[in-house]
């Protein structure tokens, strides 16, 4: 259990990385945040699940959908300009106990 717990702890650090690395490249695809927002509903079903703060003020959202599997991390600006930085299946909400290591 504790090695399942320490290796999906580095699939999320590798996420992070990934997702600074993503807000860093003229690739990325973004448009403002209602659109962006729409798509996600209409198309995958999804819903946000978690927010935080991320570097330059960029709130930094989780949206996925218990239905499809489907996720997406979303970044949006001050601005209100929305990038995707990351998408994929296979989602699964976890409710761990309070002070748990993960």
């Amino acid at each position: 259990m504790n090695r399942h717990v320490f290796m999906m702890s580095l699939g999320f650090g590798a996420l992070a990385l990934t997702a600074q690395n993503a807000l860093s490249q003229e690739t990325t695809t973004c448009a403002p945040r209602e659109i962006v927002l729409q798509k996600l509903s209409d198309r995958w079903g999804e819903i946000r699940q978690s927010v935080g703060l991320g570097r330059g003020n960029r709130i930094v959202e989780v949206f996925a959908s218990g239905d499809t599997g489907t996720w997406t991390i979303l970044a949006t600006s001050p601005s209100g300009l929305s990038c995707v930085v990351a998408v994929g299946t296979a989602f699964e909400a976890l409710s761990e106990p309070a002070g748990d290591p993960a």
